[in-house]
């Protein structure tokens, strides 16, 4: 099993100065090598496609509509389960979550990978992350201790990569966006991209 992860949205509170109210963290998870191999390719096709260079790196925030609608509905043939936490910031109240974007990062992506009603095991996770090198090892710390407590090994490993590099994580990047986008009430394209890949959301979690 392979998982791909990124966010959408920001992990500020100060949503009257401009922070979104809305943080999602998408998993992207495969249950065979092949499938995640053939996603990969038919990524790198469709970048070809349309005309980009090789180290084009597609991210949610900056593709037009038209480039999210052909990516999306490139990967929709492809066998992938998506799981994902919508975060709305205004029902938070621990001052530690508040106060600490690295703590109420860390914090959101075990709640997702912990409580996934036994769909998740031996996993092996890579994110999308950066950031010095004292956070990114006690994240992985954290992520390790927090997940694989007594023998219940839902994470195999875990790593942080570096998206450019990375399509799949890529993939996890306009999932997440596609699902936040549906929670922009004010956004006229806040329907189009999640129904394109509705039938693979295995789970969609309201986190309150």
């Amino acid at each position: 099993m392979r998982i791909f992860i990124d966010d959408s949205g920001d992990a500020g509170f100060k949503i009257e100065k401009g922070a979104t109210r809305f943080f999602v963290i998408a998993l992207v998870i495969f249950d065979d090598d092949l499938e995640a191999e053939k996603t990969a390719l038919e990524i790198k096709k469709l970048r070809r496609e349309l005309g980009f260079p090789d180290e084009y790196e597609f991210k949610f925030q900056k593709c037009r509509r038209a480039v999210r609608e052909r990516f999306l509905n490139a990967v929709k043939p492809c066998a992938f389960r998506i799981r994902s936490i919508v975060v709305d910031k205004k029902l938070i109240y621990s001052e530690e979550l508040k106060n600490d974007k690295s703590s109420f990062y860390s914090y959101v992506i075990k709640m997702v990978l912990k409580h996934n009603q036994g769909k998740i095991k031996d996993a092996k996770v890579r994110i999308d992350g950066s950031g010095d090198r004292v956070f990114r090892k006690k994240f992985l710390g954290y992520i390790q201790r927090e997940l694989n407590p007594k023998g219940e090994n839902i994470v195999k490993d875990c790593k942080l990569l570096d998206s450019k590099g990375n399509v799949l994580v890529q993939f996890a990047d306009m999932t997440a966006g596609s699902i936040r986008r549906s929670y922009d009430a004010d956004k006229t394209d806040r329907e189009v991209y999640k129904k394109i890949i509705k039938k693979h959301i295995e789970d969609e979690w309201l986190f309150r």
